[in-house]
């Protein structure tokens, strides 16, 4: 996830380690705590081992707000202070992160994984994007079925504090039901063409008109030839 979170980033520009963990942290929210400092710059080294990512020093002037760096640097800050590296995502490193988001299976469905790969639906194509709002659809489902269940057997043991959290639990996953339904049908607008399980277009059959078979008159061009109406038919008086 945090490999994903990083690329995801990189793809919109070069950052600072600062600033790639400050966006860390805001992007990945809730479930920050699978991200910590120490796991970041590692990470880093390893991705930038594996071609992924380039780390250059940033020309002077060439730092925007935020920590973002438009041009790539060809030599370190000529200053007192060490300058800081900048990250880059390579063409490797954006191919990698394609196929990341276009193999996206089941385990998207999970709320930390769907929230990263939801953030950058942007660069996602279509199909993929359904197959994970699905996903994660079946999944808050799932969750919302055994919340009524338990609300059923439960409610009556239940304090007036006890149950009202789990109302709670219950309209907070019918609500992301219907985002989510709302979210699908905004996707499935955009593409009129029918696809099947696996998001892949189906073509439509094609359609042709019977021929009349041989020795055999056709009705509609009988019909409309007085000369063939009265042939076999009448008799000259």
């Amino acid at each position: 996830m945090l490999e994903l979170a990083i690329l995801g980033l990189l793809h919109e520009s070069p950052m600072h380690g600062y600033e790639l963990r400050k966006r860390l942290l805001a992007l990945l929210g809730a479930i920050r705590a699978a991200f910590s400092y120490g796991s970041l710059y590692p990470t880093l080294k390893r991705m930038r081992q594996r071609g992924l990512i380039a780390e250059e020093a940033p020309a002077e002037g060439t730092a925007e707000k935020g920590g973002a760096v438009k041009g790539a640097a060809e030599k370190p800050l000529l200053t007192g202070r060490r300058a800081r590296k900048v990250y880059r995502l390579t063409p490797e490193g954006k191919e990698h992160f394609a196929q990341l988001m276009a193999e996206a299976g089941p385990e998207t469905a999970d709320e930390a994984l769907f929230g990263v790969h939801f953030a950058f639906f942007s660069r996602t194509d279509p199909a993929t994007r359904l197959r994970i709002l699905e996903a994660r659809r079946r999944r808050v489902e799932e969750r919302r079925e055994r919340i009524r269940e338990a609300l059923a057997r439960t409610a009556e043991r239940l304090d007036a504090y006890g149950l009202e959290l789990q109302r709670h639990g219950l309209e907070t996953a019918e609500r992301e039901v219907r985002w989510l339904n709302e979210l699908i049908a905004s996707e499935e607008s955009r593409r009129p063409e029918q696809r099947n399980d696996f998001g892949d277009p189906i073509a439509e059959p094609e359609r042709h008109q019977a021929a009349p078979a041989q020795g055999t008159p056709d009705p509609a061009a009988s019909a409309g030839d007085p000369n063939k109406q009265g042939k076999g038919g009448m008799r000259d008086g």
